[in-house]
């Protein structure tokens, strides 16, 4: 292995010894993917995770090697080893968008998806991996119970107390607080009477849910998005890195109701990091984003 390395360090006069810089470590000439460490006086070439590439010493997400929209190493480059996709996966390391959904999408960390939530109306923004104004997201049809008012509320049928409530032009299933009825003609939850609803007398049942527990809302056309598995190049691979923490999502000026200083957040914001309250670690979210735990399988 060492006399493999040692040739290609010879055919590379462009490439830069890690051994000879200070922090003993130095990035591919050709490849954004993969770098190179000083190992017992002798430069050792190793890959990035897949779907990640070099970032620098002690930066990205894990090993040095973060999102490739994050990395300053690429330009001109390309990445030796192709996707290796997995369900919901492009890569087995990235953020993805979901397959029906555009206010959610999917964090994979080695292969294994996890599904969060854009929240405040946000939709997800594949360009910018960011959660996003619609009126920024080219291609994201609303559904029609939301084409008047994006983040408005619509009656539903007769009930008195249920209703849609829009968000970035998707429908959530709503109900009105005890003792509330929803008006239609201000589209608000009041006190009783209206013209269509009487006092209620018994308390309302929970709103019908599917069974992982989220609201029954109606669904999008699909769109079906997979990966390719290629194989790996030849470099030493890393062993798999360890999911990092991530932080609750809680920046100081977003709020739901008021979030006109938050437009076109970025991911990797700047809040402290803990763990869920499950104990599991999570990949870093951007702020206006919240975790589904427990729910990395798709929608029925």
């Amino acid at each position: 292995f060492t006399a493999i390395i040692v040739s290609v360090w010879c055919q590379k006069n462009v490439q830069d010894d890690p051994c000879k810089m200070k922090g003993r470590i130095a990035m591919d000439a050709t490849y954004c993917d993969r770098y190179w460490e000083c190992q017992d006086g002798q430069p050792e070439l190793y890959d990035c995770p897949n779907g990640l590439v070099f970032a620098g010493k002690n930066r990205g997400v894990t090993e040095g090697c973060d999102y490739p929209w994050r990395a300053n190493y690429c330009e001109g480059k390309t990445q030796a080893n192709g996707p290796i996709g997995r369900l919901h996966c492009d890569w087995l390391y990235g953020i993805f968008g979901h397959e029906t959904s555009c206010t959610r999408y999917w964090t994979c960390w080695n292969g294994t998806a996890t599904e969060q939530l854009c929240i405040g109306g946000l939709l997800y923004n594949e360009n910018t991996h960011s959660c996003d104004w619609p009126e920024n997201v080219d291609g994201c049809q609303k559904h029609p119970l939301c084409n008047d008012d994006a983040n408005g509320n619509v009656p539903l049928g007769k009930s008195c107390n249920r209703y849609w409530q829009c968000q970035g032009g998707y429908p959530r299933l709503q109900r009105c607080p005890a003792m509330l009825v929803f008006d239609k003609r201000t589209l608000r939850c009041v006190v009783p009477p209206t013209d269509e609803c009487e006092v209620p007398t018994t308390v309302p049942t929970p709103l019908d849910e599917e069974e992982d527990g989220r609201p029954n809302v109606p669904q999008g056309p699909q769109q079906q998005q997979q990966g390719r598995p290629l194989q790996q190049g030849q470099s030493r691979p890393r062993p798999p890195p360890t999911r990092p923490q991530q932080f609750q999502p809680s920046p100081q000026d977003y709020q739901q109701q008021n979030f006109q200083s938050q437009r076109g957040q970025d991911f990797g914001g700047g809040a402290g990091e803990q763990r869920s309250a499950g104990g599991e670690p999570h990949i870093n979210l951007p702020p206006g984003a919240i975790p589904l735990n427990g729910r990395n399988r798709p929608r029925n």
